[in-house]
């Protein structure tokens, strides 16, 4: 019941990510920089300490309490993963977007699965799963499998994309002469961006002692109630503090580049829309993390979460995308990859709770 739990709460989780877009494209008027950044307020500074508030009664006393080296690490990860935002915008620029986010996140679901587990395989007083308990356990290796299907649902969803990109190109949506496809240059964009993305895993895994806090406070008053669903929303504070750093920097470099600094008081456009809408995009984008905190309380290891956190987003991005008819003009071919690939992500999704629930 657990694992049942935690997949549902990664699923809601996915469902926030993979729609948090949807609200910017009601913004008018305003650069990308200027909608980005107001609702980035929302994401990493306005919402994370509000929801720690209400869910972790005086979390500032943890984070004050807690290792300056822990929180620094943390900090700078948070820092890493919003690098690896910024670029994700690159990879899709010389890829695609359905081909550059599939590698994308392909590839961050590997990093961020994966490389925790190898930590705690060095440091086992940490008493996490180590790579070599996935490798040695039934359930381990049915996370691992879960793992290496949703891979191979990811490159099947890229392959779509391609074909996507060639379907129009025939069809005379998109003309060969405003393509900036890059395969060189975009892969080596992906992989940076898909590291660095990954780099939010690792950012919890840095800052757990503090979740660890909340968790062992919570249980004193509460025995035997388990684990404590919201104990990483004191780690997202410090986190999404890095991450705001990166993007802030980059925004405002932005809106002085591009001479946009008047949007955010530009009275010819719909400002308070612009700025409800940037609100509910930035909002709606933390609540992937929110839940993906309660996914992870449930299921009890690094690689099962976020592998689920990705597959869900990949499945609802794309599902999305077919609803809004983005794949308006392609083949009857180009569509059955791409709902193939939807498909094979939801099956490794079953393998990984199916592991999850062995494991249990």
């Amino acid at each position: 019941m657990q694992a049942l739990l935690g997949v549902l709460f990664h699923f809601v989780g996915g469902f926030a990510s993979g729609s948090f877009y949807i609200p910017y494209k009601k913004v008018q008027g305003w650069a990308w920089e200027s909608y980005w950044i107001v609702g980035g307020l929302f994401s990493w500074f306005i919402v994370p300490p509000l929801a720690a508030y209400l869910t972790i009664p005086d979390f500032t006393s943890i984070i004050a309490n807690t290792n300056g080296g822990i929180l620094t690490l943390t900090y700078f990860f948070g820092v890493l993963w919003g690098i690896g935002g910024l670029t994700y915008g690159l990879g899709v620029r010389y890829l695609g977007v359905s081909l550059g986010s599939s590698i994308i996140l392909g590839i961050s679901s590997v990093f961020g699965s994966l490389i925790p587990s190898i930590y705690y395989q060095f440091n086992p007083q940490a008493g996490k799963d180590s790579i070599s308990d996935l490798f040695t356990n039934t359930w381990g290796q049915m996370v691992l499998l879960g793992l290496l299907v949703c891979v191979i649902g990811i490159i099947v969803c890229g392959k779509a994309g391609g074909m996507k990109d060639n379907d129009l190109k025939k069809s005379g949506f998109i003309s060969d002469d405003k393509t900036e496809f890059k395969i060189g240059l975009g892969l080596t964009v992906a992989i940076i961006s898909g590291v660095l993305s990954a780099c939010f895993a690792f950012g919890i895994d840095a800052g757990k002692v503090m979740a660890e806090e909340a968790n062992a406070l919570w249980k004193i008053e509460n025995p035997g109630q388990g684990e404590f669903l919201f104990q990483n929303n004191v780690t997202y504070v410090v986190i999404l503090l890095g991450g705001l750093t990166t993007n802030f920097l980059w925004c405002m470099l932005l809106n002085a580049r591009n001479k946009t600094f008047g949007d955010y008081t530009n009275t010819k456009t719909p400002l308070l829309s612009n700025y409800i809408f940037s609100a509910i995009a930035g909002t709606t984008w933390f609540l992937q993390f929110f839940f993906y905190g309660m996914g992870e309380s449930k299921l009890g290891n690094g690689p099962s979460s976020w592998i689920l956190h990705m597959a869900f987003i990949i499945l609802v991005a794309n599902s999305w995308g077919l609803i809004l008819k983005e794949w308006k003009g392609i083949s009857k071919k180009t569509l059955t990859t791409i709902l193939s690939g939807i498909l094979i992500i939801i099956f490794s999704v079953l393998i990984v709770g199916y592991g999850n629930y062995l494991r249990e």
